[in-house]
């Protein structure tokens, strides 16, 4: 009987052991998962500070957001708690970008537009002071830079707003 007894105490020392093994193991793990997580937090947080600064940082951020999801959901599972919905970026946040930066180009459109009302309306007095070629010519002038540079910031502003509607 001795032998059983002694079989029987050495199972339970070694579930004993197996069992402290693996709540060592799970302990180890969930660290392993918050020390990544801490890092996941640290190398967003530049992407969050930029994207209040200016919204066109989201376009590069948001892919490498959700690339980093994909490759570690238990540690965006935990900043997701943590954050009190999608970390980095949810979509609240892409919206608010996206209509931060129609009002951006909204201020520089008025703004551009009263900037060359006002080098047109001057060269518009000159020219009523007297008919001059050159004055005409700088008028005109005045009109084409106006449009070139509209369009241009237009173009700008129309692919960085598809970019950001693209990431709702």
């Amino acid at each position: 009987m001795i032998p059983i007894a002694a079989a029987i105490v050495v199972a339970v020392a070694i579930l004993w052991v197996a069992h402290a093994l693996v709540a060592e193991l799970r302990a180890a793990r969930t660290e392993a998962t918050r020390t990544r997580a801490l890092a996941v937090l640290q190398t967003f947080s530049p992407g969050i500070a930029a994207a209040h600064a200016d919204p066109r940082v989201l376009i590069t951020w948001v892919p490498l957001a959700r690339a980093a999801r994909q490759l570690l959901p238990a540690e965006f599972a935990l900043l997701d708690a943590a954050a009190g919905g999608s970390f980095p970026f949810n979509t609240e946040r892409i919206q608010a970008a996206h209509a931060q930066w129609t009002a951006e180009w909204l201020a520089w459109e008025r703004a551009h537009d009263a900037e060359y009302k006002l080098k047109a309306a001057v060269l518009d007095r000159e020219l009523a002071s007297g008919e001059s070629a050159v004055v005409r010519a700088r008028l005109e002038a005045v009109e084409r830079e106006k449009l070139d540079l509209y369009q241009r910031h237009y173009q700008e502003y129309v692919q960085i707003a598809k970019a950001l509607q693209s990431l709702f």
